[in-house]
């Protein structure tokens, strides 16, 4: 299988269950014409998959892309400090979504499989110097919203409501349900 992402944090959480893969990172650039923030995040993971799948086209392909949401706008990965301070600060004291998109294909064997998961995360009340430690870490770099819940990030986190390891960055649980659902056995994740 080829996991079409550069994540570190879906290899870890795929690896853990047994998936083989290797990673080809899509030369794609990750934008949407969809509004709705759940369209928009599957769309992306769907030009993510079939941009890899066009080229190894007798592959499994899997991508994935995460988001958050807060009062309907979609946070990404921070493109600097300010801007990784002003998603810390909007999701203080706040609930928020976090929503992963997936897609699994193969264009040799006609497979196509595209699910998302949500999972509501509630923050406690961020003082400036909890804003000013966690930016210091340098954890918020490349994660949707600014921080990993895996990480640091977890002492921000007040509850969730949701799939931790969707979250996380991949919902692995449901991912393998629903393979199950099109015929892909279980024992045989290590082999795809």
């Amino acid at each position: 299988m080829i996991l079409a992402s550069g994540s570190p944090r879906r290899q870890e959480i795929l690896k853990e269950v047994g998936f083989n893969f290797k990673v080809v990172v899509p030369e794609i650039e990750e934008v949407s014409k969809e509004e709705e923030p759940v369209k928009k995040i599957l769309d992306i993971s769907r030009k993510k998959a079939t941009s890899v799948a066009e080229k190894c086209t007798n592959e499994y392909v899997l991508s994935a892309d995460t988001v958050v949401v807060v009062d309907n706008k979609i946070l990404g990965k921070p493109k600097n400090v300010e801007e990784a301070r002003e998603y810390l600060s909007l999701l203080s004291g706040r609930e928020h979504e976090v929503i992963t998109a997936y897609t699994f294909m193969s264009i040799e064997k006609n497979i196509f499989l595209s699910d998302y998961s949500v999972s509501k995360v509630k923050f406690y009340k961020l003082d400036e110097e909890t804003i000013n430690w966690y930016i210091e870490t340098e954890e918020y770099k490349d994660k949707a919203g600014a921080y990993g819940i895996q990480g640091k990030g977890r002492l921000l986190v007040e509850n969730i409501n949701g799939d931790f390891f969707s979250i996380m960055g991949f919902p692995v649980a449901s991912f393998v349900n629903k393979l199950k659902e099109i015929g892909v056995d279980i024992n045989e994740i290590n082999k795809l």
